[in-house]
């Protein structure tokens, strides 16, 4: 019963939106908010991951900074150290990871290309739904059990 990343991506989607090293912080904002995301990629050209950058790297490194968005480049400000799932890495493993490194986002890499981006916002909805299925298999289970004793009790 445990789901795995490529389980998320078939309901999600593959692909991951991602911008070029050399953009500028606003040109990188701009499409987080046009596609309604928290974080994008950050690759060159050649599909190489440099990076990633998030609400947080902006909120860390540049507000609190006082940098300007309009002067500062990505690659300047996004995390660089990028930790990466496969599609069979279980939700189990997202969340140990996820919490470990206190990161919100996981590439997908396969056949070592991007082939999608998970957030935790995924693992916990995808990890509550089958919590959900295993109390409801359970809950019937029980039901049953308890109609089979009490037709054998008449």
């Amino acid at each position: 019963m445990t789901r795995s990343v490529g389980d998320i991506l078939k309901l999600k989607g593959s692909g991951a939106v991602s911008v070029l090293p050399s953009e500028n912080v606003i040109k990188a904002l701009e499409v987080m908010a046009e596609k309604n995301i928290g974080a994008v990629l950050v690759m060159d050209n050649q599909g190489i991951v440099h990076g990633i950058f998030s609400e947080r790297d902006l909120a860390r490194k540049m507000i609190i900074k006082s940098h300007s968005c309009e002067n500062e480049t990505v690659e300047n400000i996004m995390t660089s150290k990028v930790i990466f799932v496969q599609p069979e890495t279980t939700l189990e493993s997202c969340m140990s990871l996820m919490t470990e490194h206190r990161i919100r986002h996981l590439p997908v890499l396969e056949n070592n290309k991007v082939v999608g981006i998970i957030s935790i916002g995924d693992v916990v909805k995808a990890l509550l739904e089958v919590k959900d299925r295993i109390i409801s298999e359970q809950a019937f289970e029980l039901g049953q059990a308890e109609r089979a004793q009490q037709q054998g009790v008449v």
